[in-house]
């Protein structure tokens, strides 16, 4: 399987095929380097594979640097604000895509900023402790296993974890 993240690029998350490889020889090939220089090895790796509007490039060096930065464990000035972690555990059943589908549809409704991820890889899920699927998990903490919890539960824990983070 590709090596795809989601990096968030201004306001939108977009997803990145080759972060780990562009991460490793950054890493490795360029100590030393200005922010600036960085940014621009990022972006010119990451040109290689994926599609990037020309009207954007600084946007993107900017987000690859930030998320260099933290990945290197640097405390980044001027991040994005904090928004809620959601994860679906489950391998890709009906119910697990039920379950998405029911929480994009509650954080559009709610107008709640969420980055929404359903896990499929079976060592990611069992860092969860979890013995069922779906499981919903919101900013780390497990909320649901082994059933597609009701929109009105999942919408007040939604709402819940958003109030937390303000």
């Amino acid at each position: 399987m590709e090596d795809i993240v989601q990096i968030r690029v201004g306001r939108h998350l977009t997803g990145i095929i080759g972060w780990s490889a562009a991460l490793s020889e950054v890493a490795d090939h360029c100590k030393g380097f200005s922010d600036d220089r960085i940014g621009r090895r990022l972006f010119a790796i990451l040109s290689k594979h994926n599609y990037f509007d020309a009207g954007a490039v600084t946007l993107y060096e900017e987000a690859f640097l930030r998320e260099y930065k933290r990945s290197m464990g640097a405390t980044v000035a001027g991040s994005p604000p904090t928004e809620l972690q959601i994860k679906v555990l489950g391998l890709g059943c009906p119910q697990c895509d039920r379950l998405v589908q029911d929480v994009m549809t509650v954080i559009a409704e709610a107008g709640i900023v969420a980055d929404v991820e359903h896990v499929r890889n079976p060592a990611d899920i069992a860092r969860y402790g979890v013995l069922g699927s779906p499981a919903l998990v919101i900013d780390g903490r497990v909320k649901a296993v082994g059933s597609v919890p009701p929109k009105p539960q999942i919408k007040a824990w939604i709402e819940q974890a958003a109030q937390l983070k303000q």
